[in-house]
């Protein structure tokens, strides 16, 4: 009897001691991933960065990164050059039923900002510094499939500049899918992307495109449009670097572009319409300045729509895109004196524009 009951006992040792291990296996993953991932932010050359907690779900082969945040090393700010709330990096489960492993991420009010005298000095110091966007691809274990962003923000920020110059996008809104060509699609450019964002003055933002991902110069054909940004909220930009205030006004800015096997073809087009500028005063220089540019505001705008506008055709392989100067001056008079441009993308650019001219060029 005794024996006996020595093995029942030692019959059951196994499994629990199995339910044991985890129990705790599952209670330090959390742990390991967080190191995991704190490793691969120290490891990024100029920079440094932590995450503040990670929390796996395994019903949903998905782990939840808290607090993520990247700054580059010796910045003269102390502002971040990335920060993430809330990452949440799972497999995407619909893609297994189509025999590929992909994943999906979701960025919850994540925020990318440029600091103009961090970079510059970083990359004067160190100009061998690698890539992180491509380091934070490293935490995602298999290839991404599907992107997300709710809420997000990007901004250019110029510290030395009096006052100091913000040009940013607020209210981002990202959604990106098919990027590993999960879904097979009788199109060149199989995956898509849509966003939309609220720009300095309140402008509305939207892009909307297709892509090629897949390949090692991705294929794209976007198009983009900025409308009804105040031109007052330019102001600290345009002071600084051309000493223009504006009183009154909307800044539109729409574009198009295509990009195949590494030929780009498209255009921007910037419009400014009901255009007013603040006087600057009563000294020679600033009254000489003053009556210049209005002078040449007068002479160009469009009298019809009161709009003053261009168009800057980009082409070129991507190692060397130049605008191309002469249209853009004749864009400017055409808009003033021969048929204003509309407030819109043309829709004029396409993708087989710069397969063809890619082909010529080879």
């Amino acid at each position: 009897m005794a024996k006996k009951k020595v093995y029942k006992k030692k019959r059951y040792i196994v499994p629990i001691s199995i339910v044991v291990l985890l129990i705790v296996g599952r209670l330090l993953l959390p742990y390991f991933v967080k190191n995991y991932v704190n490793k691969v932010l120290a490891d990024i050359p100029g920079y440094y960065g932590q995450v503040k907690d990670i929390d796996i779900s395994l019903l949903r082969g998905a782990y939840v990164i808290d607090s993520l945040y990247l700054k580059r090393v010796n910045a003269t700010s102390e502002v971040p050059v990335l920060t993430i709330p809330k990452a949440d990096i799972s497999v995407e489960w619909g893609a297994l039923f189509k025999g590929k492993v992909v994943s999906e991420i979701y960025l919850s009010s994540p925020e990318f900002i440029y600091v103009f005298e961090d970079q510059q000095e970083n990359d004067t110091a160190d100009p061998e510094l690698d890539d992180w966007t491509k380091a934070l691809t490293d935490l995602v274990p298999i290839d991404i499939n599907k992107f997300g962003i709710t809420n997000g923000k990007a901004a250019f920020v110029q510290l030395s500049a009096e006052p100091n110059i913000d040009l940013h996008f607020a209210e981002l809104n990202l959604n990106a899918t098919n990027l590993r060509n999960v879904v097979q699609k009788q199109l060149n450019l199989p995956s898509e992307i849509h966003a939309t964002a609220i720009s300095i003055g309140n402008g509305k933002v939207n892009l909307d495109g297709r892509m090629d991902l897949v390949k090692q110069v991705p294929d794209m054909d976007m198009g983009f449009s900025l409308e009804g940004a105040s031109a007052t909220a330019l102001n600290d930009f345009t002071e600084h670097y051309a000493e223009i205030d504006f009183e009154s006004g909307d800044f539109n800015l729409y574009s198009e572009v295509a990009i195949a096997d590494g030929y780009l073809t498209g255009y921007v087009k910037p419009l400014l319409k009901d255009a007013k500028l603040v006087g600057k005063g009563d000294s020679f220089l600033g009254v000489l300045w003053e009556g210049f540019v209005g002078f040449f505001k007068f002479l160009l705008k469009n009298k019809g729509n009161n709009t003053l506008a261009t168009k800057v055709p980009i082409e070129g392989d991507l190692n060397q895109v130049e605008g191309k100067v002469w249209p853009t001056i004749f864009n400017i008079v055409k808009n003033g004196w021969i048929k204003a441009f509309e407030n819109q993308t043309e829709g004029n650019i396409e993708f087989e524009d710069a397969v063809e001219k890619s082909q010529n060029e080879n």
